[in-house]
This record gives C-alpha cells, sequence and structure tokens, in this order.
C-alpha cells in the first residue's frame, strides 16, 4: 500500500485502519484508541476472517490491527490470503500469541509490530505513532544511518522496569483476571482465584490503578470495613 495522499486542503490523509478482533469489548476498545490517535481512523471493524475478506474486498485500508485467533480461522491465514490476492496493507498484531515461530511467520508476511494482549491506551499509541514516522519516511535515504533510523522507528522502546517487588508475568496474570471479572474484583477474591496472598494481590491491583487501567471504590453492604472494589477501564492515557 502506498503513502497516503493530500487530501484538498494539502494535509496528508489519515491512515486508514482495520480492526480485527473476535471479542466485541476488545474491538470496542481498539477502535476507541485508534480514534484518539491524530493521524489515524478507523475505517472499518472485522470480528471474523470472513468479515474482514470482505471489507478489504472494497475498502481502502492502509493498516490491519489483526488479532490473530479468529472463529474461523487463524489470524495468520487471512494475511497469507490477502497476499496472495494483492493487498498489501500493513499489519500490526494485537494478540496473546506469544509463540515466536507465529512471530517470525507474521514478520515474513508484512507484520510490522506486535502488541500483547493486554495493554493500555498508551501503549497502542505509541506503535501507531512509531508506524506513522515510518510510513511517513520517503524519498531515497543517503545512507545506511538513515535506513537505520527508518527502519528504528518501528522499535520499541525498552519497557520501564516495574515497581520493586512486583513480577510481570503475575501482574500479567492479575490484569487478565481483572479483564475478565464484569463486576470487577477484591483483593481477596483476585488472591483465591489465582493463589496468591491477598496482601499482593492488592499491591499489584493499586498498580493498575496507579496506571490508569483499573479504578476502584468502597464494597458496602458486608460486616466491618468495607473492601475496594477493582474494575478494569478504558485507559485514555
Amino acid at each position: 500500500m502506498t503513502r497516503p495522499t493530500d487530501g484538498a486542503d494539502g494535509e496528508p490523509r489519515p491512515i486508514r485502519v482495520l480492526v480485527v478482533e473476535d471479542d466485541p469489548v476488545a474491538a470496542d476498545a481498539h477502535q476507541l484508541y485508534v480514534g484518539r490517535v491524530p493521524g489515524f481512523e478507523v475505517a472499518g471493524v472485522a470480528h471474523s476472517r470472513v468479515e474482514a475478506g470482505r471489507l478489504l474486498e472494497r475498502t481502502d485500508i492502509d493498516l490491519i490491527l489483526l488479532d490473530l485467533y479468529l472463529p474461523d480461522g487463524h489470524g495468520l491465514h487471512l494475511l497469507r490470503s490477502l497476499r496472495a490476492a494483492g493487498h498489501h496493507a500493513d499489519v500490526i498484531a494485537v494478540t496473546s500469541a506469544r509463540d515466536l515461530t507465529v512471530v517470525r511467520e507474521g514478520v515474513s508476511l508484512g507484520v510490522v509490530q506486535y502488541v500483547l494482549k493486554p495493554f493500555a491506551f498508551a501503549t497502542l499509541r505509541d506503535r501507531l505513532s512509531r508506524y506513522a514516522e515510518f510510513r511517513a519516511a520517503a524519498g531515497e535515504a543517503s545512507g545506511q544511518d538513515e535506513v537505520d533510523r527508518a527502519l528504528g522507528a518501528l522499535r520499541a522502546p525498552q519497557p520501564a522496569s516495574l515497581p520493586k517487588g512486583l513480577s510481570g508475568p503475575t501482574l500479567e496474570s492479575v490484569t487478565r483476571a481483572l479483564r475478565d471479572a464484569r463486576e470487577g474484583l477484591t483483593a481477596t477474591e483476585a488472591a483465591a482465584g489465582l493463589g496468591i496472598s491477598r496482601i499482593t494481590a492488592r499491591r499489584y491491583l493499586e498498580h493498575l490503578v496507579g496506571a490508569g487501567q483499573a479504578g476502584r471504590s468502597p464494597q458496602y453492604g458486608q460486616v466491618g470495613r468495607p473492601e475496594l472494589q477493582y474494575r478494569w477501564i478504558v485507559s485514555t492515557r
């Protein structure tokens, strides 16, 4: 796919994005996230491989946010068929898949970025901004340094370290449990479900609150002091 052409006012047109995600809640969140990033617009949302194929046949798409686990086939199967049909849209895989063999295959098919679920708005915003910078590069490079800078735009920065005592795998487990709990979780409930102590669960839940990914409110109606109820929220950071 070529770079976006200038609009009538001389400004580059937005990068048109197709969101492919079978979970309606996640699809809505991804659509909201994309809409908040300047220079991007959602051109369509598909909940299956077949639906995505139909949208791509009739809609001009620059970038696909692609979930790899679709109800009617793997996302890379969709991508492979698109390439065979001559579609050249770039792809950011938005997925829980961690198999590096799948990652390598995705790269060979044009996946330019991977965003692992769960994630906050700031993570996707960073990836989209880097993609826009990479896409904006044009003309002939003056040398190796310029080529390296263009490709370097796609590389994510080193992740910020977690506070002392918190681990990535446990944070991921707590995050997933909170996202899956429609009514929210208390620290006691999270601890029981994950096999960790209540104090540990509370530390991770508070970390998510501080990161803008969770909210909390007192849970009344029980004997003794009210316990805090934590709920996953759509981050606006």
